[in-house]
């Protein structure tokens, strides 16, 4: 089976490939759906993560044999490339090289905050083929350590931004899920100075979170702050389902538009 692999369902969404490199993740987000689909609990899966066995070098190997993905690559669905593992992320600058020596073109998303500034010279080395995000939930910091408790903190993470964007390295946000959509407003008016790209979700059959928004007025809202900002952004299918009188254009609907290439 290959490392690199095609998502699928929801997913897909995001990337049309993607890399795992650890199996688990220290966040302990409360939303997260990584337990569910690796048979475990957040207790056992939140343990501090190994990357792979010989990830970089089967990387490697599988790259050289001339299966090269054109597409992005998205790292990662399953245990954050930046998490508190214990090799120290050795692994995730380790796949970076590789990747980037095969020019695959590479998308980060990650919670780690300050752990992904480490990695800005490999970053840099893929030019334009890259794009490093965060997921970004609440604004409140009680907020953010309750429901993602050993992740970094909303301005760490808003610092990495900013710092890879003043560096050139082109950013993204996940704004997914919304769960305070006053928070998610805010933290969208906070970052369009050194966000490229926002991708925008809902949250979906989590203790019935989602039946108490109003989505229409959420994605109403953003949309218009996104559009005067001229900035570019995708609403995922299920905030499109949900608020479905908000008119979006092609570019704002498209899964593959604000990829790298």
């Amino acid at each position: 089976m290959s490392l690199i692999y095609t998502p699928k369902g929801r997913a897909r969404e995001y990337s049309p490939r993607a890399l795992n490199i650890y199996m688990a993740c220290s966040h302990g987000c409360k939303y997260c759906y990584a337990p569910t689909f690796r048979r475990t609990t957040l207790e056992e899966y939140t343990q501090r993560p190994w990357p792979r066995k010989d990830i970089a070098k089967n990387l490697e190997k599988e790259l050289s044999r001339g299966d090269v993905p054109k597409e992005q690559v998205l790292l990662s669905f399953i245990g954050d490339v930046y998490c508190d593992a214990m090799d120290s992320n050795q692994a995730t600058r380790d796949c970076l090289e590789v990747l980037s020596a095969h020019k695959v073109p590479v998308a980060v998303l990650t919670k780690g905050g300050n752990r992904a500034l480490k990695d800005v010279d490999v970053f840099k080395t893929f030019g334009e083929h890259i794009q490093v995000g965060t997921t970004l939930t609440f604004a409140s910091v009680s907020d953010s350590r309750e429901w993602e408790p050993n992740a970094a903190l909303p301005r760490e993470r808003c610092n990495m931004l900013k710092t890879l964007h003043d560096e050139g390295v082109k950013t993204f946000v996940s704004m997914e899920p919304t769960i305070d959509p006053r928070q998610t407003i805010g933290l969208i008016r906070h970052t369009l100075d050194y966000v490229d790209v926002y991708k925008i979700g809902k949250i979906n059959n989590y203790n019935g979170i989602d039946k108490t928004i109003d989505w229409t007025t959420f994605l109403s809202e953003a949309v218009e702050i996104l559009r005067d900002a001229g900035k570019q952004f995708y609403v995922k299918h299920d905030l499109r389902e949900a608020a479905h009188s908000v008119r979006l254009y092609g570019n704002e609907v498209l899964p593959d538009e604000h990829n790298v290439r």
